[in-house]
């Protein structure tokens, strides 16, 4: 069992962000984040968009650092992979 957090290399709103991600359970993810401060609003579908200035809090609180390829492969063993669907297959049924 283990949440885990990539390093701080994905830029967006003026900030570098990782990914954090929990290898059992989206309750686990959530109550991590909750711990460190992470807000809700920073779930995207099966993981957390941490800013940098929360990445070293995270490791102390027991995040085990990762490579993202690493954090990747392990979501998806652990079946818990929420890719996002394509915009025009939403909602259609084989038209």
């Amino acid at each position: 069992m283990a949440v885990l957090i990539d390093p701080p290399s994905w830029p967006g709103h003026g900030r570098l962000w990782s990914h954090l991600v929990s290898d059992v359970s989206f309750a686990e993810l959530h109550a991590f984040a909750a711990r460190i401060g992470a807000p809700r609003r920073g779930f995207d579908r099966d993981h957390y968009d941490l800013p940098s200035e929360l990445y070293a809090k995270a490791v102390r609180a027991g995040a085990e650092e990762v490579g993202s390829k690493e954090l990747l492969r392990r979501l998806k063993a652990a079946g818990l992979r929420r890719p996002k669907r394509a915009a025009g297959r939403l909602g259609r049924s084989g038209s």
